[in-house]
């Protein structure tokens, strides 16, 4: 196992999930709903795992084949990342955040029963039909990982992988924990500075 590839890995794909956007904002509200969190942990986690994959391999060939392609979008994508980053920080800056709808000891205002088949239908579509997943998976921690060393992509992919199944559990099962928090502006502002310093911090170490 190549250490090194492996936290490569694991640092870009930490860096672009913790993003709390319509995916993971409907991960944190079932969670704290308490509403099968296992089902839409395992489905997002398992998508992911294939995406990153898909996107490490896919991108690999790519950039055998038509390297200035790829070296091209990969620029593409790491302006992306300074713009999101530069949002982030802006946003850090400047709240705007809604605060969840939670009481406050962290349960949920209505939580009524929610039958499975609904549920799983719409994480799927918050995975597959969301463009920033491709951007994310493919663009992004493919090209990079399509860089490394030929024997260390597998371990890049992992590194990505491990932290997506990571971030999913953690996101689910603490959502209860951490609702109470984000009902603060003051978390979110956290959250947007640390998200656009590293953002910011990876798009500049990737420039090689």
């Amino acid at each position: 196992m190549n250490w090194l590839s492996f936290s490569h890995g694991a640092a870009l794909c930490a860096s672009l999930i913790v993003t709390i956007g319509a995916q993971n904002a409907f991960v944190l509200r079932q969670g704290i709903m308490r509403s099968h969190v296992g089902k839409i942990v395992a489905l997002c986690a398992l998508s992911d795992c294939i995406l990153i994959g898909a996107g490490v391999g896919g991108a690999s060939v790519l950039v055998e084949r038509y390297p200035v392609f790829v070296h091209t979008m990969l620029y593409v994508g790491l302006a992306y990342l300074a713009w999101f980053g530069i949002n982030a920080l802006r946003r850090a800056v400047r709240p705007g955040h809604a605060v969840l709808d939670a009481n406050a000891d962290g349960t949920s205002a209505a939580a009524p029963v929610q039958r499975a088949l609904p549920i799983i239908l719409m994480t799927l579509a918050f995975t597959w039909l969301n463009p920033h997943v491709y951007l994310d998976t493919f663009l992004l921690i493919g090209t990079a990982g399509a860089r490394e060393p030929d024997g260390a992509r597998v371990a890049f992919a992992l590194g990505a992988m491990a932290v997506s199944g990571m971030w999913f559990i953690g996101l689910g099962y603490g959502a209860r924990a951490l609702a109470p928090l984000f009902r603060r502006a003051t978390a979110w502002r956290v959250l947007d500075g640390a998200i656009g310093s590293m953002v910011l911090l990876l798009a500049v170490t990737q420039l090689r």
